[in-house]
């Protein structure tokens, strides 16, 4: 017991975050993605985004276009996930909230932009641009997911975090809203 209130020597305290900080380090070495990790995500934010534009842009079906892009996208993210977790045994919570979820900078100026310019083209009866914005921003959404891994692998302490699970809740319910009024406008 006496050992247990002995508070550690700065040296100690040093050597025991150095420990910390090899062990997380070594960890961000040995995460493996697997094979074709963000081709798919990037695809499923693509179908999405054009899903979305092609449901806010006709009157006909719209709710159904605009909830079957959002079912391929969550069953895209469970599946990868699900290899993720598969293969290195392990949750990254930068991992779920920054590449899954988008809340990275890049990922979120990527879709964020595509959506916008894609349900513009499509009111304004510019069906042509919609695939090819669609496919930009699910291009850009993947590519952030990337870049997110290099900066996990370089700083996992500064990376390995995600977003608080409320803020990521009031996000979806705020977005949720604005997709439903958006739809129920239509």
């Amino acid at each position: 017991m006496e050992s247990m209130d002995r508070r550690p020597t700065p040296a100690e305290a040093a050597a025991a975050l150095a420990d910390a900080e090899g062990g997380l380090e070594s960890l961000a070495d040995r995460v493996v993605v697997p094979r074709w990790f963000f081709l798919p995500i990037g695809v499923a934010v693509a179908l999405q985004i054009g899903t979305t534009a092609a449901g806010l842009g006709t009157t006909e079906q719209s709710g159904r276009l605009v909830v079957a892009g959002f079912a391929v996208l969550l069953a895209v993210a469970v599946v990868q996930l699900a290899r993720f977790r598969g293969q290195n045994g392990i949750w990254l919570g930068g991992l779920l909230s920054r590449v899954i979820g988008g809340t990275a900078t890049a990922a979120t100026v990527a879709y964020g932009g595509a959506l916008a310019g894609a349900i513009w083209a499509a009111t304004a009866d510019a069906w042509w641009l919609v695939p090819i914005l669609a496919v930009g921003g699910g291009a850009g959404y993947a590519l952030s997911g990337r870049a997110w891994m290099r900066s996990y692998r370089a700083e996992p302490a500064d990376h390995g975090r995600g977003e608080p699970a409320l803020v990521l809740v009031v996000v979806g319910v705020l977005a949720l809203s604005a997709l439903v009024l958006l739809v129920s406008l239509r």
